[in-house]
């Protein structure tokens, strides 16, 4: 290989969390022949994220070292649902929900991975067509007890909370898929330790070089406490607008930046760290986090597309503007005027009226540039007004009496 050993060792050591066992990685890096890395995906949403680009730039690390790296798209497990972190049994999902995912899944993964370098594998090749036998003969390879090892299961299990039969199945299956790729290294999250470790142990009961693991650390959504993740609404997927990416990196906390550097950047650490000590002389975090967004942006569109969402940026939040492609809507009035409140919440710029209250109250609300302190207000109808909640959320609404 043309990366010796330790060099292998301090790239693939970069925003992760544990090797299990390094000392394994050494011995088997000194076979001199690309591993089989795998990192397994469950197509539960349609689009990736920034949390899931941990994971593939852990898996690009690798095809740089010259390795095989397998894809592995979930679409049997989907079918079981990931109890990782759950505290309650997740709704199964119907095959035509993971088909669409899976197919979305692939386009987008070649935008951090490269296409002739990855191996796309989908888990129901081995599983589809096995029988009943196959799954017993999988379970009687581990305990209830072990099972319970798991955080998420102990938890449940002490609080008295449901654990479906069917979720024991989903360490067991997982970790068939490494038996079945032969894989000597599996990449994951740090909530699938227990899962990748279960793949270990099912290759040394079928006589195999059990695999290496490799955690990654998980990355926060934008509100710097949660898990990314599409449900809760926290989170920066790949395949959104660029102004819409570029606004969100500009939401995020300047102590979570530094995150979103160490674990999604491709700068080298020493730049990293440079940046760090010049905010520590005192330049302005924001100007960092528009390195941040613009590499970010260009990673996952272009860089005419960064630039413009650098300069759409500017315009609209440093210089009052007004975006010029924010959303129009004409909202219909039964009555001769609305309270601000019902207003945001009707034209879906909040959650809730609960929600507008409260943001109103915090002084995240504008009309019309102005910031407004009365989420009671009455807004009248004929007249157009741009509002604004936060930094992000931004509408032109034509407010029309409706006579009928």
């Amino acid at each position: 290989m043309s990366y010796s050993i330790e060099e292998h060792i301090s790239l693939i050591s970069r925003g992760t969390d544990e090797i299990l066992l390094e000392s394994e990685l050494i011995e088997r890096l000194k076979l001199d022949r690309p591993l089989n890395i795998k990192a397994g995906f469950d197509p539960t949403a349609p689009d990736l994220h920034l949390g899931h680009v941990v994971l593939l730039e852990k898996m690009r690390q690798f095809q740089q070292l010259g390795h095989e790296v397998t894809f592995l798209i979930g679409d049997f497990t989907g079918r079981i649902g990931d109890p990782s972190g759950k505290s309650a049994t997740r709704p199964p999902m119907t095959e035509e929900e993971i088909n669409a995912n899976a197919s979305t899944y692939k386009e987008q993964v070649f935008k951090v991975l490269d296409p002739d370098k990855t191996i796309v594998r989908f888990n129901s090749e081995w599983f589809e067509n096995q029988d009943a036998s196959m799954m017993i003969r999988l379970a009687a390879q581990h305990t209830v007890a072990r099972m319970l090892e798991r955080d998420d299961f102990r938890t449940r299990f002490s609080n008295q909370q449901s654990i479906a039969i069917h979720e024991f199945l989903y360490p067991l299956v997982q970790g068939y898929d490494s038996v079945a790729l032969r894989s000597d290294v599996e990449l994951g999250g740090t909530d699938q330790k227990f899962n990748l470790l279960v793949g270990r142990e099912l290759q040394k009961n079928y006589s195999q070089l059990p695999q290496i693991v490799i955690t990654v650390p998980i990355l926060e959504g934008l509100d710097g406490v949660k898990k990314m993740s599409k449900s809760l609404n926290n989170y920066i997927g790949i395949n959104e607008p660029p102004g819409e990416i570029f606004g969100k990196i500009m939401s995020v906390s300047d102590d979570l930046m530094w995150r979103y550097f160490e674990l999604i950047s491709a700068r080298m650490v020493s730049e990293i760290n440079a940046l760090k000590q010049q905010v520590s002389d005192g330049l302005n975090p924001r100007d960092v986090k528009f390195l941040l967004a613009q590499e970010i942006v260009e990673r996952f569109h272009s860089e005419t597309d960064a630039k413009r969402a650098h300069e759409a940026f500017i315009a609209q939040f440093q210089k009052g503007g007004v975006p010029d492609d924010v959303d129009e809507q004409i909202l219909d009035l039964v009555q001769e005027n609305i309270a601000l409140a019902n207003l945001l919440k009707d034209a879906n710029l909040v959650d809730s009226t609960s929600d507008a209250h409260r943001l109103v109250k915090q002084g995240a609300v504008r009309i019309d540039g102005e910031r407004v302190n009365d989420s009671r207000m009455s807004i009248p109808a004929g007249a157009s007004h741009v509002f604004q909640v936060g930094k992000r959320r931004i509408a032109k609404i034509l407010l029309r009496r409706n006579s009928t």
